[in-house]
């Protein structure tokens, strides 16, 4: 593919992708395709595996990767420190707090997937940003990182030259985004067609299912969360909740949000955002008629609700919906 396109680099930039014991497969494979990918374009990328030392570590899965100790790294343009439950283990953090701290200072940026954001978090490098992780980790991660602004429903966030990614895949999703930054819009899409994947999820920039999973069967508001999705046309204010779940309002947002890890109007809102995902995406409705049938009321109020947790109005939904649904061109066999 490098034939087709000129180099778009202005020179070469070295790719740190950080590993130890414990290591999440996938959130390291998938950013080092998606910058192979982009190499193949003429990026110019080189790709490093660091560790604490050169040896091979083995991941959760059991498959080990060769990695060059973090002495003998070169000098990086992009530091990404992979997930895993190895992360939140002291004594890996212990290892590797000198050098994310350095990568910090000379670095353009430094990045985590998933649960590599502990380690940023734990060098200081989030205090006062706002990040996200992996959902089912961040209660967990805001409680021992309070200074940390966490985004729990976020696919990936960037705060200045810090970018941190939910769990596992979204580490493919903030990689386009920071080849994007690199070589524009037209190669990171090139990037995630090579790949077979999306360069934009149908469903935005926000992990829409994770409040779903947040209330699982034996939890003490999933009655109550099952009931609020059946019903997201009908007034869902606090007080009506509070009085469906025998409550006063008062003690019943601290309970829930203790739960959930979100107020009971977030939770409100992302299941109408949910639920209105799927009808846009199916191209059945209006934006009005979806709007006022699961509660929003107006469009311009659901328009708000998917900035504000999307980055993008429903309109960009409907539109890759519609582009999906055309009859692709056959391609040349030449």
């Amino acid at each position: 593919m490098n034939d087709v396109f000129p180099s778009f680099l202005d020179r070469p930039r070295a790719i740190g992708v950080l590993i130890y014991p414990g290591f999440q497969l996938l959130d390291v494979a998938g950013p080092v395709a998606a910058f192979e990918a982009a190499a193949q374009l003429s990026a110019r990328y080189q790709l490093h595996l660091l560790g604490a030392y050169t040896v091979s570590f083995r991941s959760s899965a059991g498959v080990a990767l060769a990695a060059t100790s973090i002495a003998e790294a070169p000098t990086l343009d992009t530091l990404i420190v992979s997930g895993g439950d190895g992360a939140r283990r002291p004594e890996v953090t212990a290892l590797l707090l000198d050098f994310v701290e350095q990568a910090a200072r000379t670095a353009r940026r430094i990045a985590s997937v998933c649960t590599g954001s502990y380690i940023l978090a734990a060098a200081g490098l989030l205090d006062g940003r706002r990040a996200t992780t992996h959902w089912s980790r961040a209660r967990a991660f805001a409680r021992r990182f309070p200074k940390v602004k966490v985004e729990a429903d976020r696919i990936f966030i960037q705060d200045g030259s810090v970018w941190t990614s939910a769990g596992v895949t979204a580490g493919i999703d903030l990689s386009l985004a920071l080849i994007a930054e690199d070589a524009g819009e037209r190669i990171a899409r090139l990037a995630a067609q090579h790949l077979v994947v999306y360069y934009r999820r149908p469903g935005g920039q926000s992990q829409f299912s994770a409040l779903l999973e947040m209330a699982p069967p034996a939890a003490r508001f999933s009655p109550l969360m099952g009931w609020m999705r059946e019903h997201l046309h009908e007034d869902l204010s606090v007080g009506r909740l509070a009085d469906r779940s025998a409550m006063s309002p008062r003690n019943f947002c601290r309970a829930f949000t203790a739960e959930l890890g979100v107020t009971p109007a977030r939770a409100v809102e992302r299941l109408r955002l949910e639920a209105a995902r799927e009808r846009l995406e199916s191209g059945r409705q209006s934006i009005e008629r979806v709007a006022a049938d699961i509660g929003f009321g107006n469009s311009e109020r659901m328009r708000r609700a998917f900035i504000r947790a999307c980055g993008h109005p429903p309109q960009s939904l409907r539109r890759a919906a519609k582009r999906r649904d055309l009859p692709q061109p056959a391609r040349s066999s030449r």
